[in-house]
């Protein structure tokens, strides 16, 4: 079973987006841009680098460049739980 968001948040994980700018496989001058995100984790980015080298593996646009921000949501310290909720109407 996959762990939900605020788990890997928890576990230090930060959602990690990447700009990948590739080019056209019949139009060299032509390039393009894809957005990726995932939940990974810093410094290393495993999941990051793990899918860059299916893109070089799999896919026939060549890479140009990739662009990547790294952000963690919340840390283990920065989260408390919550007992009861009030409703105010």
């Amino acid at each position: 079973m996959a762990a939900s968001e605020t788990e890997l948040m928890l576990q230090g994980y930060g959602l990690t987006t990447a700009e990948i700018f590739y080019r056209m496989p019949d139009y060299k001058n032509v390039l393009n841009t894809f957005v990726w995100q995932e939940y990974d984790l810093a410094p290393d980015h495993p999941k990051l680098f793990g899918f860059i080298e299916f893109w070089q593996d799999r896919i026939e646009g060549p890479l140009h460049s990739v662009r990547f921000t790294h952000r963690k949501m919340i840390a283990p310290g920065e989260w408390r739980s919550v007992v009861g909720e009030l409703s105010y109407h």
